[in-house]
């Protein structure tokens, strides 16, 4: 069984015991969550597409941690007005893992 689950903008691919990173929540470590945007519901043999979400269906996960991404740097001038700029970003993540899918 999998969910395709919509989670900070971006779709996830998940199944029961699937550990995946989203944008940050506001939650603590350990809390219990429940992602409703559900996009599509599979068993062995059903699918469920949702319009655009599937009704009552529900992805229960838990917090395992908040982390930041890798830094990205990145750098622009322009060469003839002797401009420089450096930037760098880190994204603030957090760490799921889903415990079961209910559809």
């Amino acid at each position: 069984m999998y969910a395709i689950v919509r989670a900070g903008g971006r779709q996830y691919k998940v199944s029961p015991d699937t550990v995946i990173s989203v944008d940050r929540l506001k939650e603590e470590v350990g809390a219990k969550i429940a992602l409703t945007d559900v996009l599509l519901v599979a068993n062995d043999d059903s699918v469920r597409i949702g319009t655009p979400i599937v009704p009552g269906a529900t992805v229960n996960a838990e917090v395992i941690e908040q982390y930041r991404d890798k830094k990205i740097r990145g750098f622009t001038y322009k060469p003839t007005k002797r401009i420089r700029r450096r930037y760098g970003h880190r994204q603030q993540l957090t760490r799921l893992k889903v415990i079961d899918i209910k559809a």
